[in-house]
């Protein structure tokens, strides 16, 4: 997501006389203060560190003596912040790490080219990255960032670091899947947290099925005189506990007198989009479960072993997006299509996963908007119905991507999500002619 207005909201691209104008303006003078602010603390906190090792080291004295004078000046700067010292101690450590291994992430960031959060996303991501290619994730997570708000970033640069990464994705998901376990955190009030660690296509499965099978419940319950008033979240917890426990849900609205339950039938769905490379066993690169995070080669193709049928996507190379996908039914294609090309709610920010999403028409329909790829986006109820009922407008600008316009005259451009999986261009030699229509000659297509 980027901004081509500025950010001052009370000039150029407000609205004349709008009465959030001053209040735009006012929050923006906010906005600059705090950055300010936050990079002279971001400076400042690895000073308190190197203060601190100097003078442990000052007579030659190293180890213990080194962490003691770290705790010492945490505790000191902590009662100066109002924090805890290990709190304080943390963020010394974390700014350290900014400063000393990511400066051209923490330039960025001072150049306002990314923000904050981005820079705690890259730190944490990073921190899978071997020392010697640390310095090629960091400029090429810079340039993801810059096309996006934090809170979407993360799978991108989980993506960035496999492929950087000198060992492949499938032994380290090897070893970290030996490490799968379950455990109980204790809160208060009389609950707890029970914490599974466990592969990334298990877990998404297993959200997966709650959810249906709490929609299933909050349906059959529409239709009696007893509704049910459980959240989805509330749903979810309750019959995982009563699989887990009991092995089958409690209570069943969606038994008849004359049919067994439903919700025994439900099974999890999961979208894995992986390359034809690697479904044959060519590379192990990693693939992805859509919406979740990326998967071993070796799970992507014992499930592609279990289904009879698969979507093939054609991928833009230079834009790493989905351009067309081959099927006999013209409007599920479509929506297919759309579907691997937006992955989530298309307006500014949000995340909210496109399967939960509506396809809107960009130009209404009734107002002589088209039924086209280029006519259609995925929104999220709470963006659509801002679409609709507010003064928010957008309009699709070509190649997926849309400009959004706020009710002060601020534009938003939203880029098309980038794959986590796809094939890249050859550099070494030149690209093969293709047939209109079709795949390169000798090569496998993109599943």
């Amino acid at each position: 997501m980027t901004s081509n207005s500025g950010r001052r909201l009370g000039g150029e691209g407000a609205s004349g006389g709008s009465s959030h104008a001053a209040a735009f303006a006012g929050f923006a003078e906010a906005l600059d203060l705090f950055h300010v602010g936050d990079v002279a603390r971001m400076r400042a906190l690895p000073e308190l560190g190197r203060s601190a090792l100097r003078e442990a080291r000052r007579d030659g004295v190293r180890g213990m003596t080194s962490d003691m004078e770290l705790r010492s000046v945490a505790a000191e700067a902590a009662g100066m912040a109002r924090l805890t010292d290990r709190r304080l101690q943390g963020e010394i450590d974390h700014a350290m790490t900014v400063i000393d291994d990511y400066p051209a992430v923490f330039e960025a960031w001072v150049q306002r080219r990314i923000e904050r959060g981005h820079v705690d996303v890259v730190v944490r991501v990073g921190a899978r990255v071997p020392a010697e290619v640390r310095d090629s994730f960091a400029e090429a997570a810079i340039a993801v960032c810059e096309r996006d708000v934090p809170s979407r970033v993360r799978g991108a640069l989980d993506a960035l670091a496999a492929r950087l990464h000198t060992q492949n994705f499938t032994e380290r998901h090897k070893a970290a899947a030996a490490e799968r376990c379950v455990r109980v955190f204790h809160g208060t009030d009389g609950m707890s947290n029970l914490v599974a660690n466990l592969p990334t296509v298990i877990a998404a499965g297993m959200l997966d099925r709650l959810t249906q099978m709490g929609q299933s419940v909050k349906d059959a319950r529409a239709e009696s005189d007893a509704a049910d008033t459980r959240t989805m979240d509330q749903l979810r917890a309750d019959i995982l506990g009563d699989l887990v426990l009991g092995g089958a849900p409690v209570v069943d609205p969606t038994y008849g007198i004359d049919r067994a339950g439903g919700l025994g039938a439900i099974r999890a769905r999961v979208q894995v989009a992986v390359t034809a490379e690697t479904l044959m066993g060519r590379d192990e690169n990693p693939a992805e479960a859509v919406g979740a995070a990326l998967i071993d080669a070796d799970t992507a193709r014992e499930l592609a072993g279990q289904v009879s049928e698969w979507d093939r996507l054609f991928i833009d190379p230079v834009t790493r997006t989905p351009v067309e996908i081959d099927t006999y039914r013209p409007a599920a294609s479509m929506k297919k299509l759309l579907m691997a090309r937006d992955q989530h709610c298309r307006f500014p920010g949000c995340r909210r996963a496109a399967i939960r999403c509506e396809l809107d028409h960009t130009i209404d329909y009734a107002l002589g908007g088209h039924t086209h790829i280029f006519n259609l986006a995925h929104l999220c109820q709470r963006h659509h119905s801002m679409k609709q009922f507010t003064k928010w407008e957008v309009r699709q600008i070509g190649d997926g991507v849309l400009e959004w316009t706020s009710p002060l005259g601020r534009v938003y451009r939203e880029d098309v999500p980038i794959p986590a999986v796809c094939f890249t261009i050859n550099t070494t030699d030149p690209p093969p002619r293709a047939a209109p229509g079709g795949p390169p000659p000798d090569e496998p297509p993109p599943f």
